[in-house]
Formats: C-alpha cells, structure tokens, sequence
C-alpha cells in the first residue's frame, strides 16, 4: 500500500509573502512605487497617491510590535481560538503592518519586543481549504523549519 503524499496548501493570497524554502526565512512581499517612491503591504496595482507604477518589493521579515489585542470571540476562517492581531514596526521599508500573532505565543506578547515572520498552515481560505498564512511570532523562538 501506497502512502497518500498531502499536496502542499496553497497561500492565502498571491504576492504577499514568500514561502520558506531551502533554509531561506519568508518574507513579506509589498510594493514600491517607481515614480514617488512610496512603499506598501499589500501591493496596489498603481500607487493611490501618483498612480505610478509599484514595483514588487521584499520587506522583511523583521520588525517590533507596535500594539496587539487578544481575540477571543468565534474567529474567522478556521483560525485558532483566541488569536492575536498585531501592528509591527518592519525594520526595512519603514512601513506599520497588521498581522496575524503566532498561536503560541500570545501569552507571551510585549510592545517593543522583536518579531519575525513565520508561514504556516493556519486557518481556511475563502473556500474553506486549508491555506498557508503568514504571521509573526517573538525572535528569540527557533522557527520550525518545512524544507
């Protein structure tokens, strides 16, 4: 008898964070727009404030948490019960992020404290399908490697 092999859950969305492969950490994925110079998460099709061209920009996968709150009614999209949303202060491209807290860590949230971005399964797209997210959990946690 053969082993079923799984097939890797898709991301959530395209383009908005890289998957970790090959021992390279993921990162988030933005824009930056050719003609002002702006950056942005997620990346617009034409930059709202010259309508110039965005460029696809890596931003990292660093940054410190700028506030948080701990959500503890029914989630949305599978996600685990409580999760925590957090803004982030991205050590490259000066931008303030929302995202997702890492389940495990919530209890141990600080402001200022340093964060990295990790990917996992987490949760179920729009159509209810298991799904690759990106979120962030404290630096100093040795992130679990799928290569």
């Amino acid at each position: 008898m053969h082993a079923e092999s799984k097939q890797p859950s898709p991301p959530v969305a395209p383009g908005v964070f890289s998957t970790p492969s090959r021992g390279r950490d993921p990162v988030l994925l933005g824009g930056r727009c050719l003609e002002c110079g702006r950056n942005f998460f997620p990346r617009p099709p034409r930059c709202p404030h010259c309508l110039g061209p965005v460029k696809e920009k890596d931003l990292g996968s660093t940054g410190r948490l700028y506030s948080y709150t701990v959500v503890r009614v029914r989630p949305p999209w599978g996600l685990p019960k409580p999760y925590g949303l957090g803004y982030v202060d991205l050590d490259h491209g000066g931008l303030r992020v929302l995202g997702l807290m890492a389940p495990g860590a919530l209890q141990d949230l600080q402001i200022g404290m340093k964060l990295r971005l990790a990917v996992a399964e987490l949760g179920n797209n729009l159509q209810g399908e298991p799904c690759l997210r990106p979120y962030f959990e404290p630096a100093d946690v040795k992130p679990a490697r799928g290569d």
